[in-house]
C-alpha cells in the first residue's frame, strides 16, 4: 500500500520529469568513501617513498661530499614532476586522443571539474595518485649518475623525458584505449611504466655522461649505511600504496596485492644476503636494503595477479638476478650506473614482466593473467622510446649546457660547487 500522500497519479505526472533528467543526473557514478580514502592514504604512501624514502636511500649509498647535492636533485625532481603533470603530463598520459598518446585536450587540468569521477573515486584523487608514479620515476634516474652531473640539465631531462617517454608510455599501458592496454598487457603497478622506462633511461644517461674520475679503481664506499636502510625502509612501507593502491579501491585486490609485495620484499633481502653470506661471509646492510628493493621492483608489475607462492619465487628471482645484474654491469663491464639503477630497477620490472605470466598461474594461487608475447611486444616497444627519447634529450641537452660538472667540481664535491652547502658542518 503507498502512503497516502503518494498517489498513483502523483506518480504518473512526476515520470516525464524524470524521464527528461539528464542521463548524467539518473545514472552518476557513486563515489566510494572507503575507496577514496584508501587512494588518498596510498598517494602519500608513494610521495613518501621519494621524498623523504629514496633521497635518503640514495643519499646514504655517495660519498659524504655529495650527499645534499643527491638530496637536492630528488627534492627538486618533486616539485618539477607535479608541475608539468599538471600542465600536460596528464594530459598526454590519460586523454584519449588515440592509442598512442592522450592529446593536449587537458593542458593545465582545464576540463578537470571538482564533482567528475574516475570509478568510484573523484578524478582529483587518481590524478594526484598518478602524479606521485610520475615523480618517482624520474627521481630512480638520478641513482645512476650521481657525483658528477650538473643540476640544471637534470630538471630539463625531467621535464622534456616526462612528456616525451613516461607520458606516453603510461598512456599506452595503463589508459584505456593505449594500444598496449587494448592488446590485454599486465602491467600492475608499473614494471615497464616506472621500473624499465627509469632503468633503461639510466642506462643511456651513463653511457653519454662517463663515469665517474676514478672508477672503477678508487672505491667510492656509501658513507651512511644507516641511512640507506632507513631510506629502504622508507620505500619498503611506501610500496603497499605504491601497489596496493593501483588495485583503485579498497578491496580484495589492495589487500592480496599489499600482501605479495611483503612477501617478495622479504625474499629479495633474503635472497641478497644469503648470496653475500656465500660469496663474501659476510651479509651487509647495504646489500640486505638493496636486495629489499629487488624484491620490491620485480613484483611491481605482477602484484595484481600474483598469489603468496608466486610471490616467493618472484621476489627469489629477483633477488639473485639483480644481485647479478650489478656484477654484471658494474663490475664485469666497468658501466658506472653507480647506484644500480639499471641492475635493480630496470632488470627487476623487466624480470617481473616477463616472469608474470607463469607465475600468476592458478596453481601458485594467481589469477591465471598474462600472455608472455604481448608482454614481450610491450618490452620492446619501452625500451625502443625509453632509449631513442633518452638519447634526443641528452644529445640537445650536452650540445647546450653540457652535462657534467668540471674535474675541480667533481674533486671538491657537489654540495659545496653546486649547492654552496654541505650536509654536514662540522
Amino acid at each position: 500500500m503507498l502512503p497516502k500522500f503518494i498517489t498513483r497519479a502523483s506518480i504518473a505526472s512526476a515520470l516525464p520529469f524524470i524521464a527528461a533528467l539528464p542521463a548524467y543526473a539518473q545514472d552518476a557514478p557513486a563515489i566510494s568513501a572507503g575507496d577514496t580514502a584508501w587512494i588518498l592514504t596510498a598517494t602519500a604512501l608513494v610521495l613518501f617513498m621519494s621524498l623523504p624514502g629514496l633521497a635518503l636511500f640514495y643519499g646514504g649509498l655517495v660519498r659524504a661530499k655529495n650527499v645534499l647535492s643527491v638530496l637536492m636533485k630528488v627534492y627538486g625532481i618533486a616539485a618539477v614532476a607535479s608541475i608539468v603533470w599538471v600542465v600536460a603530463g596528464y594530459s598526454i598520459a590519460f586523454g584519449g586522443a588515440n592509442g598512442w598518446w592522450g592529446g593536449l585536450g587537458n593542458l593545465f587540468l582545464g576540463d578537470l571539474k571538482r564533482d567528475a569521477v574516475s570509478g568510484t573515486i573523484p578524478e582529483s584523487t587518481f590524478l594526484a595518485f598518478q602524479m606521485t608514479f610520475a615523480i618517482i620515476t624520474p627521481g630512480l634516474i638520478v641513482g645512476a649518475f650521481v657525483e658528477r652531473v650538473k643540476f640544471l640539465p637534470v630538471m630539463l631531462f625531467t621535464v622534456a623525458w616526462l612528456l616525451c617517454v613516461y607520458a606516453p608510455v603510461t598512456h599506452w599501458i595503463w589508459a584505456e584505449g593505449g594500444w598496449l592496454f587494448e592488446k590485454g598487457l599486465v602491467d600492475f603497478a608499473g614494471g615497464l611504466v616506472v621500473h624499465a622506462t627509469a632503468g633503461v633511461s639510466a642506462l643511456v644517461y651513463v653511457a653519454m655522461l662517463g663515469k665517474r674520475k676514478g672508477f672503477p679503481d678508487e672505491p667510492a664506499i656509501p658513507h651512511r649505511p644507516a641511512f640507506v636502510m632507513i631510506g629502504a625502509s622508507m620505500l619498503w612501507v611506501g610500496w603497499f600504496g605504491f601497489n596496493g593502491g593501483s588495485a583503485l579501491g579498497a578491496n580484495n585486490g589492495a589487500g592480496m596485492a599489499l600482501l605479495v609485495t611483503h612477501i617478495a620484499a622479504a625474499m629479495g633481502t633474503l635472497s641478497w644476503m644469503v648470496i653475500e653470506y656465500i660469496t663474501n661471509r659476510k651479509a651487509t646492510l647495504v646489500g640486505a636494503a638493496t636486495g629489499t628493493i629487488a624484491g620490491l621492483a620485480t613484483v611491481t608489475p605482477a602484484a595484481g595477479v600474483l598469489g603468496p607462492q608466486g610471490a616467493m619465487i618472484i621476489g627469489l628471482l629477483g633477488g639473485v638476478l639483480c644481485y647479478l645484474a650489478v656484477i654484471l654491469v658494474r663490475v664485469k663491464w666497468k658501466f658506472d650506473d653507480s647506484l644500480d639503477v639499471f641492475a635493480v630497477h630496470g632488470v627487476g620490472g623487466i624480470l617481473g614482466i616477463l616472469t608474470l605470466p607463469l607465475l600468476s598461474h592458478a596453481a601458485l594461487g594467481g589469477t591465471g593473467e598474462g600472455d608472455f608475447m604481448v608482454q614481450l611486444t610491450g618490452l620492446a616497444a619501452v625500451v625502443a622510446i625509453s632509449v631513442i627519447g633518452s638519447v634526443i634529450i641528452l644529445a640537445i641537452l650536452k650540445a647546450i649546457f653540457g652535462l657534467r660538472v668540471t674535474e675541480d667540481q667533481e674533486r671538491e664535491g657537489l654540495d659545496y660547487s653546486l649547492h654552496g652547502e654541505s650536509a654536514y658542518n662540522d
